[in-house]
C-alpha cells in the first residue's frame, strides 16, 4: 500500500484539439513530485491522467492502490497547465471528490490552484501548495502521515475553521535543480506513449526540462509557481539525463519544456561538448527568446543536435511588442530566424493576436513577418489574461463571467478588443489556411524536383490543394465582412492609453494576396 497515489488533472481527451493531434507527454512535472517524495522514503504509486479517458480512472486507480493520501500534482512544465483551462478544474474537482469519498486527505498543486486556492478547498482539498511544489509537498505529505496539523506550512495555503483562506509563510525556491533526483520514468506506461507516437508520426518523443522560470517580464504572461526567477540546471547534469534517457528509453526525439532554453552565456555551447564526450545526442526541439540566438548560439545548438526552435514572436508590430513589454525588436525575430536556418534549425513562431490596441495595420505586420520568415511551423493564439499578469490588471473591469477558456481550442477574447470575438475566431482560420497553402506549395515543388521520392502520404496532402485554397477564400470573405462591419469593431475609448486613437483609423490600400494589404478589402470582394 503506497503512502502517496500522485496523479494530474490534464486529460488528452479533454481537449479535442490536442487530442487529435496524438502528441502526448507524461506529467514531467508530477514525475519530479513522485521522484523527490521516493528519495524521501515514501511509496509512490502513479496515476497518469494524459492518456486516461476520465477521472473514474483515478477513483479505480484510489480503490486498487489504498494510498493514505491522495496528491493532484499539476505538470507545471506543461503550458497548457498554466492557460487554467475549466474542462481540466472540473476534473480536477472531480478527483478531489472522489478522493474525499474514500476518506483520504487531498493535497493540490498547480497554475490554477495556485491562483484560486480557495476553490480547491472549498471543494475539500486539505492543502493547495502556491508556488514551486516539492519541498512543500514532502512537508505536508509528512504531517499528515504523523498525523499532524497542514496549517501554517510555508508554501502552503489551508481553509481556517471560519471558512477564510490562511496562507503560510513564502517558501524558498530551490537553489540548486541538480541536487533533484531524476523524473520517475518507470511509473509511465512509457510503451503505450512509444506506440501512439510512433503510429501517428513515426518516432517517439519524450520530455526534459533544463531550467524552471523565466526572468522576463511580457506583461501576459503568468508565473504563478517559478515566479519571475530563473534557475538552470549544469550542462553536465543535462547531458547525463540525455544519456541516461538514450540508453534507458532509446527515444527518436526530445521536447526540452523549458520557458526559455540555454539563457546562461555560454551554455548551450557547453551543452553540445558535454553531449559530446558522452556520446548523448539526440535530436530535440526547445523554446528560445529571439534576442539570446546568435550565430555562435546557434552554430552550438545544430552541434548539440537541436532540429527546432520555437519562439515567441508574438507579432510582427513593434507597437504590440513595445504594449506587452516584451523587450524584443521584429529585427530580433528576422535575425534568430536567419541564423538558425543558417545552421540547419527548423523554427516555429508563436502568434498572438487581439492584444488591446491592435489594429488591422498590425494584424497586417504579423502576417508578413510569417510571409517573410517562412518558418516550418507555427502557432495561433489571441491574448488570454491570467491572473497576476499586468495584462489581467488592465482588463480586469472589462471580463464578464468568462474568465477561462474551456479547452485549448476555445480562443474566447474576454475583454474589450478591438474587433468581436468572431474577428479573431476567423483571422485563426485564415492565418493556418494560407500558411498550410504555403507550405503545400513548398511540397508540390520538392516531388517535381525528385518525383521518385514520393510516398503516398506525400499524395494527400498535395490532393487537398484545392479544398484548402477554397477555404482560404471562403475565410477571406468572411474576415473581410467582420472587419468591415461597424458592429465588430470596439470602441476606440477601450484602447489602452498608450496607443493613441489615431493609431485605430482604417487605411484604405490593400493587395490582391489574400489577407495582404493594410486594411479589410470590402465586404464581399474577391480575395
Amino acid at each position: 500500500m503506497p503512502d502517496v497515489l500522485l496523479g494530474q488533472a490534464y486529460y488528452l481527451r479533454f481537449d479535442p484539439k490536442l487530442w487529435k493531434a496524438r502528441q502526448p507527454y507524461p506529467p514531467l512535472g508530477t514525475l519530479y513530485a513522485a521522484s523527490y517524495l521516493r528519495e524521501r522514503g515514501h511509496a509512490i504509486a502513479l496515476f497518469d491522467a494524459m492518456l486516461a479517458d476520465s477521472p473514474a480512472g483515478w477513483r479505480q486507480a484510489l480503490d486498487r492502490e489504498q494510498p493514505r493520501i491522495a496528491v493532484i500534482y499539476e505538470d507545471s512544465f506543461n503550458y497548457l497547465s498554466k492557460m487554467c483551462l475549466l474542462r481540466m478544474r472540473d476534473a480536477a474537482f472531480a478527483m478531489i471528490d472522489h478522493a474525499r469519498q474514500s476518506g483520504r486527505p487531498v493535497i493540490v498543486s498547480g497554475s490554477d490552484a495556485t491562483d484560486h486556492p480557495e476553490l480547491y478547498l472549498a471543494r475539500g482539498a486539505a492543502a493547495v501548495i502556491l508556488g514551486e511544489g516539492e519541498v512543500t509537498l514532502a512537508e505536508l505529505v509528512e504531517r499528515l502521515l504523523a498525523g499532524q496539523r497542514v496549517a501554517g506550512v510555508p508554501g502552503a495555503a489551508t481553509l481556517g475553521p471560519d471558512g477564510t483562506v490562511h496562507r503560510g509563510p513564502a517558501r524558498p525556491f530551490l537553489r540548486s535543480l541538480d541536487d533533484l533526483p531524476l523524473p520517475a520514468w518507470d511509473l509511465v506506461d512509457i510503451d503505450r506513449y512509444r506506440a501512439i507516437w510512433r503510429g501517428r508520426h513515426g518516432y517517439h518523443s519524450m520530455n526534459v526540462a533544463t531550467t524552471r522560470g523565466c526572468p522576463f517580464h511580457c506583461n501576459w504572461c503568468a508565473k504563478p509557481i517559478y515566479g519571475q526567477r530563473y534557475a538552470v540546471r549544469s550542462a553536465a547534469s543535462v547531458a547525463a539525463e540525455f544519456a541516461w534517457l538514450k540508453r534507458t528509453y532509446a527515444p527518436d526525439h526530445l521536447w526540452v519544456v523549458d520557458d526559455v532554453f540555454g539563457l546562461k552565456p555560454g551554455w548551450v555551447a557547453d551543452f553540445a561538448r558535454e553531449l559530446d564526450a558522452r556520446g548523448a545526442h539526440i535530436p530535440f526541439r526547445c523554446l528560445m527568446r529571439a534576442d539570446q540566438v546568435s550565430r555562435a548560439v546557434a552554430a552550438s545548438l545544430a552541434a548539440s543536435g537541436c532540429r527546432m526552435v520555437w519562439m515567441g514572436a508574438e507579432s510582427g508590430s513593434q507597437r504590440i511588442l513595445d504594449a506587452m513589454e516584451k523587450g524584443l525588436r521584429v529585427d530580433d525575430i528576422r535575425e534568430a530566424c536567419r541564423h538558425l536556418r543558417q545552421s540547419g534549425i527548423a523554427t516555429g513562431l508563436f502568434l498572438q493576436f487581439g492584444y488591446p490596441g491592435e489594429t488591422w495595420d498590425d494584424v497586417q505586420a504579423t502576417l508578413e513577418l510569417v510571409r517573410d520568415l517562412d518558418p516550418a511551423d507555427i502557432g495561433v493564439s489571441v491574448s488570454y489574461p491570467l491572473p497576476g499578469t499586468r495584462f489581467h490588471e488592465r482588463v480586469r473591469d472589462e471580463l464578464g463571467q468568462k474568465q477561462n477558456w474551456v479547452d485549448s481550442d476555445d480562443l474566447a477574447v474576454m475583454y474589450h478588443a478591438t474587433y468581436a470575438p468572431e474577428f479573431y475566431r476567423e483571422l485563426h482560420h485564415a492565418v493556418h489556411f494560407e500558411f498550410r497553402a504555403r507550405r503545400l506549395v513548398r511540397q508540390v515543388a520538392a516531388l517535381a524536383r525528385a518525383p521518385w521520392r514520393a510516398r503516398p502520404a506525400d499524395l494527400r496532402p498535395i490532393a487537398s490543394w484545392g479544398l484548402n485554397r477554397w477555404r482560404l477564400a471562403r475565410s477571406h470573405r468572411r474576415l473581410a465582412k467582420l472587419a468591415a462591419d461597424p458592429a465588430h469593431r470596439a470602441s476606440i475609448a477601450t484602447l489602452p492609453p498608450q496607443l493613441s486613437p489615431a493609431a485605430a483609423a482604417t487605411p484604405t490600400r490593400q493587395d490582391d494576396w489574400p489577407l495582404g494589404g493594410t486594411a479589410p478589402p470590402p465586404a464581399g470582394s474577391r480575395p
